[in-house]
């Protein structure tokens, strides 16, 4: 036997304890005090569960610069007889994890999706107005929402969905705006945030609050692993090609850009790594 299998076998191990592990119900997690100025941060979630999957630098933004972070539940899924079963859950997520909470309508946005886009306008344009308003209400430095590739059509949907609002806002608005990445990888991340093992085991703790989703498929428990890949990918797809993987565990990939005078700007010369070290602040000046 060489080392690698006990190694692997580790891994494997360590999957199968967790499958016994209790789903949500657990004591909030510890939340900085936060002023009401602080500035806000808006997660467009497509699912409950999205807020705590690609909640990396959200997190850190909250803990580490003491910013107000505000989930908008965009959707609530697509099947009824749980659309209020799931909000419920994400309500027990978001006050574990610390976030606020946006909801679109009572039992979220229907139909997010490009064919919705291409095929019925008016209905379309109903959820984006949603959205804009909701942003103009808030006045958020910075928004997360998915890259326009990210595979899930709700995901897709929502990128259009915030991006369409954001157009409707004009050059008078403006903001941070931070793509995030889960079902689809995003080829051109030029962000890479490094999280502690604390903050990881709360988002796995966070997204096992929807039980109802993890035990059809317990992504919550491949949560860290998938992190872990993350810092192979962004070595060199953030840090370029050939470098050196920095010596981190887990990382999460963003694209970040800003929103000014009605289009996306680029702000970042070459690919940023963010390491647990360094407050998020500095990349929103």
């Amino acid at each position: 036997m060489h080392p690698y299998e006990r190694f692997v076998s580790d891994y494997d191990r360590l999957y199968r304890q967790g499958r016994a592990i209790p789903l949500g119900g657990f004591p909030f997690a510890q939340k900085p005090v936060i002023a009401k100025d602080a500035p806000k941060v808006l997660i467009f979630s497509p699912h409950p569960d999205d807020e705590c999957i690609i909640g990396a630098l959200p997190l850190r933004l909250l803990r580490e610069a003491k910013m107000r972070v505000i989930n908008v539940a965009v959707t609530q899924g697509s099947k009824k007889d749980r659309q209020t079963g799931r909000f419920e859950e994400l309500k027990k997520a978001c006050d574990f994890i610390g976030y606020e909470l946006i909801q679109t309508r009572p039992t979220g946005l229907e139909k997010v999706n490009q064919k919705t886009r291409d095929q019925d306008k008016p209905f379309w344009s109903a959820s984006v107005a949603i959205i804009r308003d909701i942003l103009q209400r808030t006045s958020p430095k910075i928004i997360f929402f998915p890259h326009d590739e990210d595979w899930n059509s709700s995901h897709v949907g929502t990128h259009h969905l915030v991006m369409d609002a954001l157009r409707e806002l004009g050059p008078a608005f403006a903001c941070y705006t931070v793509e995030t990445e889960f079902w689809g990888q995003n080829n051109r991340p030029n962000l890479m945030v490094q999280s502690v093992s604390r903050d990881v085991a709360d988002m796995v703790a966070g997204t096992s609050f929807h039980v109802g989703e993890v035990r059809r498929n317990p992504f919550h428990l491949f949560l860290p692993a998938w992190m872990q890949d993350n810092v192979r990918r962004g070595s060199e797809l953030v840090g370029g090609q050939g470098e050196a993987a920095p010596e981190w565990t887990f990382a999460t990939l963003y694209r970040l850009r800003q929103w000014q005078n009605g289009a996306l700007k680029e702000i970042l010369t070459e690919g940023r790594l963010l390491p647990a070290t360094e407050n998020p602040t500095v990349l929103f000046p």
